[in-house]
């Protein structure tokens, strides 16, 4: 009896411990106080609306966007066929390379934004830009790899074999028979380098110049000089945001079908 009422409980603890953070900072920026601040005084939208007004915020918001996007489809095109050779040849040094591939998650990103700056950016007057490209793209390649990696692991090489057999290309048989058969790693890779991309701040911090910044950077530079719940009804949109891309990749991707 006691056990049975113990696992309710630490059920409902965990939501709490998982939700109640999101629930206070939609609760704060539905706040009608001039400052951040929980409880709320009143309850108005008038800070939501607000974040749409800040042409900072719209401006870092496509960086972000573009940076996300962009650099996770140009990991999963060096990702996936990194992938492919690992799990599907015996490579002399595989491992050495799996590391090697590891390292932009290993390695702290504050160095690998200070080393970029140092070493790129500075001697060679390097496009802050691009260079903020490379690094998103440095950063989620790991991901892709290992992703990816697991999903061809599951599938088994014999299906691949057949296909050739059967008169396909080697090329043919990846697109035709691989290809829709890892398409949830490849969406798990994509989503969850997505979401690693966008939220990014040590390796940003170090590459942001004038009119070049991404939004968790101008986030902190916002809050720096004004404390008022325009952060949190951001936050709170981007929560939102992160649910719902995963909800649409659900709905009509059938996510849970391939994984």
């Amino acid at each position: 009896m006691t056990l049975r009422l113990f696992s309710p409980l630490v059920l409902f603890l965990l939501l709490v411990f998982l939700i109640g953070p999101f629930l206070i900072i939609i609760a704060a920026s539905l706040s009608s106080g001039d400052t951040l601040a929980f409880p709320p005084q009143g309850l108005s939208p008038r800070w939501v609306m607000k974040v749409f007004t800040i042409e900072s915020f719209r401006d870092s918001f496509a960086m972000s966007m573009f940076l996300a996007v962009f650099g996770t489809l140009a990991a999963l095109l060096l990702g996936i066929p990194a992938a492919y050779a690992l799990s599907r040849y015996k490579l002399p040094a595989a491992e050495t390379v799996r590391t090697i591939v590891s390292l932009p998650i290993i390695v702290p990103g504050i160095i690998v934004g200070l080393a970029l700056l140092r070493y790129l950016v500075v001697p060679f007057g390097f496009n802050i830009t691009l260079a903020l490209f490379f690094a998103h793209t440095a950063l989620v390649l790991p991901y892709a790899v290992r992703v990816v990696s697991a999903s061809l692991d599951n599938l088994r090489s014999d299906i691949e074999e057949a296909a050739v057999l059967l008169g396909s290309s080697r090329l043919g048989a990846f697109f035709r028979v691989v290809m829709p058969n890892i398409r949830g790693g490849i969406l798990a890779a994509f989503i969850l380098g997505f979401v690693t991309s966008f939220n990014q701040v040590p390796v940003s911090l170090f590459l942001s110049g004038p009119g070049v910044r991404t939004l968790p950077i101008d986030m902190l530079g916002y809050m720096e000089t004004t404390y008022d719940p325009s952060i949190a009804a951001l936050s709170a949109l981007l929560a939102l945001l992160s649910i719902g891309i995963v909800f649409l990749a659900e709905r009509f991707l059938g996510f849970s079908r391939y994984v």
